[in-house]
């Protein structure tokens, strides 16, 4: 059984950030753009794989000259009772602002928009968590019970058939969030895993999800798991919106006044490339290998908390300085004290990245010294 329904991603959350930065990070939270994302396409659902598997709807994301479509997938939850909060863009003031999604134990705020397939544009109707096991509303997800016993029924009301893929703006969808979804955004969040950074990355590289080329026609709109865009099981879309990517500049980028996705012009953390995992340590000690590697994921980790920190806190401001009503001057004031507090976060990260490079070399014994030939006797 295969429901038709579209999703998007990426809408707006608190609308009224000012924010206007730009660039690019996985997925990343603080890209901004002169121009709105496509409308979001009509396509099904693949078939859920297995239990435990999470609905994460697709969504246009930026890669610093052409919008191109994320495929909606399934995915494992990093942990029991959690769940996904979809990305979204969302107006800021002088340009459109994509926020990251994220993981945690309530859905927090996506914009309004109605992705479908559970994601009606406040909180998730597609599944509920119950002594440890994730139970499926079959009314609105593609679930094979003979493969997923935990299932119910309940029929879910779309307040909305829109599929304007913002929040905000002209055109955009008019939603601000509930006092519980401000909430879920202060909760403990998990940013997304590593199988989404790949599934992100792959989209990204191939230029046919570019917007320019499909015209919001994406040839994969969805994969029964991240980064599978082989033929089986992956689905099509099926309609698109009126799509006409904006006239280019003599260099070919869109004339949009976006700014470089450089990291060094970084203002937020998600405006910065998302951290790409180390190379696997090879000293040819296995034991050594995976003491090394565990050091890896524990520092990554840690640095994409400390991103998320930082970004929360720096939304805070935006969010105090709008409701002010502040003056052009302090924001840029405040966009200032951003980007020295993230570029002072990346080198500090990057400095750590070095040392434990440095430590897990492998020992080499030094090379052996020179030595004259003795001398023979006359």
């Amino acid at each position: 059984m295969r429901f038709h329904v579209w999703l998007h991603p990426i809408l707006a959350t608190l609308a009224f950030l000012f924010f206007s930065t730009v660039s690019f990070a996985q997925v990343a939270v603080g890209v901004s753009v002169g121009f709105a994302p496509p409308e979001l396409p009509v396509y099904e659902q693949p078939i859920c794989p297995g239990d435990g598997y999470i609905w994460t709807p697709g969504y246009w994301a930026w890669d610093g000259e052409d919008y191109y479509w994320v495929p909606g997938t399934w995915v494992l939850a990093p942990e029991v009772g959690y769940f996904w909060t979809p990305p979204y863009w969302g107006w800021g003031g002088s340009a459109f602002v994509f926020h990251a999604g994220y993981w945690g134990p309530q859905v927090g705020f996506y914009g309004g928009v109605n992705y479908g397939y559970g994601y009606t544009g406040r909180g998730y109707e597609g599944g509920r968590w119950d002594n440890g096991h994730f139970f499926y509303n079959r009314s609105v997800n593609n679930v094979n019970v003979t493969v997923v016993h935990n299932v119910y029924n309940t029929r879910v009301v779309n307040v909305s058939e829109s599929r304007v893929s913002y929040n905000g703006g002209h055109g955009g969808i008019d939603a601000r969030p509930t006092s519980q979804e401000e909430a879920a955004a202060r909760e403990r969040h998990v940013p997304p895993v590593a199988a989404q950074d790949q599934h992100v990355q792959q989209a990204r590289s191939d230029p046919q999800f570019r917007a320019s080329e499909n015209h919001g026609k994406p040839p994969i709109a969805a994969t029964p798991k991240p980064a599978d865009f082989n033929e089986r099981g992956v689905t099509h879309a099926t309609s698109s919106g009126t799509y006409k990517p904006p006239a280019r500049t003599a260099n070919n980028a869109p004339h949009n006044n976006a700014p470089s996705s450089a990291p060094r012009t970084a203002v937020h953390p998600n405006d910065l490339p998302a951290h790409q995992h180390a190379a696997a340590p090879n000293t040819g000690n296995p034991k050594t290998d995976q003491k090394y590697q565990q050091q890896q994921e524990k520092l990554y980790s840690k640095q994409q908390q400390e991103h998320q920190k930082l970004q929360q806190k720096q939304d805070q401001e935006h969010q105090k300085l709008a409701k002010q009503q502040a003056s052009e001057a302090q924001k840029q004031q405040m966009e200032q004290r951003h980007q020295q507090q993230t570029q002072q976060m990346e080198q500090k990260h990057a400095q750590q990245q070095e040392k434990m490079n440095q430590h897990q070399q492998p020992h080499q014994a030094p090379p052996p010294q020179h030595q004259e030939p003795p001398k023979q006797k006359p």
